[in-house]
């Protein structure tokens, strides 16, 4: 009896153990993978957002140019006279959406024929700072952000909106909502698959945000996430957080630090999951992007 009770625990102890170790989740990034250089004939690429075939779409912001990454590695050039787009996010794969900061809107372009519909123009009669990135929840809303940086291709660079604002536009587009008027300088914007929750980096104030989304499409709880900003994010299929700067960041969905991806360039702007299998990270960084294998896969 006394031997029995000594064993048991023992040997329970052991299988716990046993089934943790092959049950962790295996490092993020696919063993023996490198940083692979996809372009590099850009003078500051941004924006990337993947369609349903995996590929994905960057532009070329000072160059006014959208271009093409497709999963055998070809990058060919898509559109020219963009608006100068900025952060860009599919609509259900048939239009491309983007902040088209030259005139300060945010755009849809038909990815087959290439037109463009302006969807935002201004928020109660005042020219937006200049909408910066963007993510669509699955009603057909979108949240951006609308930071001010002053561009030197403004004809007139007056803010005319005081504070830089995260706003949702409400998928009949016919209103605009601001959901978050107390950051710095909003810009990375990501919402998780399931659109329960939406992550906001302050760039001007180093800090992410993790927010509720509630059925009206507003903001509530919101809490500090980790104390980085950000310039692009993406998500994975763990819920783990990608966030851009001097390389890449990636945090759990607990804000705890896991993993940096060095880039050696002076600045990453924007990351996305591309391929067939969504497990190709896609950065983009400066007059360059760059590809990388993965073990996780992005999520729509």
């Amino acid at each position: 009896m006394k031997i029995c009770n000594f064993i048991c625990p023992v040997f329970f102890l052991v299988v716990m153990l046993f089934s943790t170790c092959i049950h962790a989740e295996e490092p993020i990034i696919k063993e023996g993978a490198t940083l692979i250089k996809a372009a590099d004939w850009f003078s500051f690429t941004e924006g990337p957002a993947t369609d349903d075939d995996g590929n994905v779409y960057f532009t070329d912001q000072p160059n006014d140019k959208i271009y093409k990454w497709m999963p055998d590695g070809t990058v060919a050039l898509f559109m020219e006279g963009t608006g100068r787009s900025n952060g860009m996010y599919f609509d259900d794969g048939l239009f491309l959406i983007t902040c088209a900061d030259e005139n300060n809107q945010l755009w849809a372009i038909d990815i087959k024929s290439k037109e463009i519909e302006i969807l935002l123009n201004n928020i109660n009669g005042l020219k937006m700072n200049g909408p910066n990135d963007l993510w669509i929840d699955k009603k057909g809303g979108i949240y951006f952000t609308d930071p001010y940086y002053r561009r030197d291709y403004w004809e007139n660079p007056e803010q005319e909106i005081e504070k830089e604002n995260v706003y949702y536009l409400l998928p009949s587009g016919e209103n605009v909502v601001t959901v978050d008027d107390k950051l710095v300088k909003p810009n990375g914007i990501i919402g998780t698959p399931e659109g329960d929750k939406l992550y906001v980096a302050d760039i001007g104030d180093n800090k992410t945000y993790v927010y509720t989304i509630m059925p009206d499409g507003t903001l509530e709880n919101k809490t500090l996430f980790c104390e980085m900003g950000s310039d692009g994010m993406t998500i994975d299929n763990r819920g783990n957080i990608y966030l851009t700067g001097h390389g890449v960041h990636v945090f759990n969905p607990q804000g705890e630090k896991i993993e940096h991806i060095e880039i050696d360039e002076g600045w990453t702007a924007n990351i996305t999951f591309g391929g067939e299998s969504l497990d190709i990270l896609f950065i983009t960084a400066m007059g360059s992007v760059y590809t990388l294998e993965m073990n996780v896969h992005g999520v729509k």
